[in-house]
């Protein structure tokens, strides 16, 4: 494992983290808790030691979970990361109140690194107003908290004025090679390491996307013309690593072979470790994604639930595998399968159940306009063979029809 340090306080932290917001789940749809303690203790047994997780991960589970996790001399191991939910709070005192509730989800007494969640100008200015400098500087001050930060998703211009609203010691952004001009951006990252800071990487494979095993062909022909062949993932993560001013690189581990896939390439998981050549080459693979790629969604989540029950990120990545691949016909089924209520209880989740409420904009930290791309889809992946190709999914799956 690579370690870097954080520029104020010298903190030693792995170049690697471990990310608790996709913690692996049973078929019943619950976490599998006990399979997520054990991939978490694996992961700082083998040197992983900054543990992020959220309020709203996994509707509240993930706190607790990896509360459980520390457990057994693992709380003495790790640096703990965990945000305050800033859409939720509306008053000065809720601030303490979740700050606590955190505490004991977590059975901790001190959060090592505590931030501010999802931040852009807008939800800044509120939360300055409530007076949130004074809860962070209490909060420092009587121990529950160690460093303060944010994580954030807006534009490069309100984080710069945010980076400099308050001495904070860290900060989260969303960086990968397709998103070096999106949000905080490649000019961020330099901004806040300017400042001393350190800067915490989340969504270095934009949700998934760039660490498919199997390239879109457009992409993996470029891949192809590498002199050092690497898989989707290890190009992904080492192109962020790649970066001096990169602390440690958050990655959302659930399943067994890629924790072990991800602690190998941490261990040379160096700053400079790309030719120029090879970045070029990285550069070209981002222009070809944002040509193929119609809408820019990690999954997280956030937008949901939607109160008409549409599978918003499922329709999305249906969506952009079809065009990233080229093969509509078979999204159309996939989209059937996915979307039809086939997978899951609870009825269908189509695109053209949206009811162009506007809840989930608000929610959406990338910005998207969800309703608008849901039309899309609509136009794209719905028509008048839709409930063959549910029967046919459901026939393929085994599952009685509902009718």
């Amino acid at each position: 494992m690579q370690y870097r340090h954080v520029p104020q306080t010298g903190d030693r932290l792995s170049a690697l983290g471990f990310g608790a917001m996709r913690l692996p789940m049973t078929e019943e749809g619950q976490v599998d808790e006990d399979r997520a303690i054990r991939q978490i203790r694996s992961a700082v047994d083998s040197g992983v030691n900054y543990l992020d997780t959220a309020w709203p991960y996994h509707g509240g589970q993930s706190e607790t979970i990896l509360g459980r996790a520390l457990k057994d001399g693992y709380r003495d191991k790790v640096k703990v990361a965990t945000k305050l939910p800033s859409w939720l709070v509306n008053t000065r005192g809720e601030m303490d109140t979740y700050l606590n509730t955190q505490l004991d989800k977590l059975g901790v007494d001190c959060i090592d690194y505590y931030l501010l969640h999802a931040l852009d100008g807008k939800s800044w200015d509120k939360l300055e107003s409530l007076g949130v400098k004074g809860f962070l500087d209490a909060a420092l001050a009587d121990g529950r908290i160690k460093n303060a930060g944010f994580s954030f998703h807006g534009s490069v211009e309100d984080f710069k004025r945010i980076v400099d609203a308050h001495p904070w010691t860290f900060c989260q952004i969303q960086y990968n090679f397709l998103d070096q001009e999106n949000q905080a951006g490649t000019e961020g990252l330099e901004y806040a390491a300017a400042k001393n800071l350190g800067v915490i990487i989340m969504e270095p494979l934009r949700g998934g996307n760039l660490g498919a095993p199997e390239s879109p062909p457009a992409i993996k022909k470029i891949w192809d013309e590498a002199p050092v062949k690497r898989t989707p993932v290890a190009w992904a993560l080492q192109w962020v690593w790649n970066r001096p001013e990169v602390t440690v690189v958050l990655s959302g581990m659930n399943d067994e072979a890629h924790i072990e896939e991800n602690l190998a390439m941490a261990e040379i998981a160096l700053p400079g470790s790309l030719t120029p050549e090879e970045c070029e080459l990285v550069d070209r693979v981002a222009d070809t994604y944002h040509e193929l790629m119609r809408v820019g969604c990690t999954g997280c989540g956030y937008c949901m639930p939607c109160p008409v029950g549409v599978m918003i990120p499922a329709a999305f990545e249906v969506f952009n595998k079809v065009h990233l691949f080229g093969k509509k016909e078979e999204g159309k089924f996939l989209y059937a399968l996915r979307l039809g209520g086939v997978l899951r209880p609870g009825g269908t989740g189509y695109a053209s159940q949206c009811v162009q409420c506007g809840e989930c904009l608000e929610k959406c930290p990338q910005h998207i306009n969800i309703p608008e791309v849901l039309s899309e889809v609509v136009d794209e992946l719905e028509d008048e063979h839709l409930p063959k190709r549910l029967a046919q999914a459901r026939k393929m799956m085994g599952v009685e029809s509902a009718e």
